[in-house]
């Protein structure tokens, strides 16, 4: 799974002890979706489905 620098720049905004956790279920979603690459927009989509908007 390919991230947009974008989005990895968002993620980086996560603790440190979480994000593989947070990666992995954003990736699980996105491959869900049927998408190769995550951008910004889906990244904000799957943490606002997490209920951390």
């Amino acid at each position: 799974m390919t991230w947009t620098a974008a989005a990895e720049t968002r993620l980086r905004e996560v603790p440190f002890f979480v994000r593989p956790a947070v990666r992995k279920r954003i990736e699980r979603l996105a491959a869900e979706a049927g998408l190769a690459e995550i951008d910004v927009g889906f990244y904000e989509q799957a943490k606002a489905r997490f209920g951390q908007s």
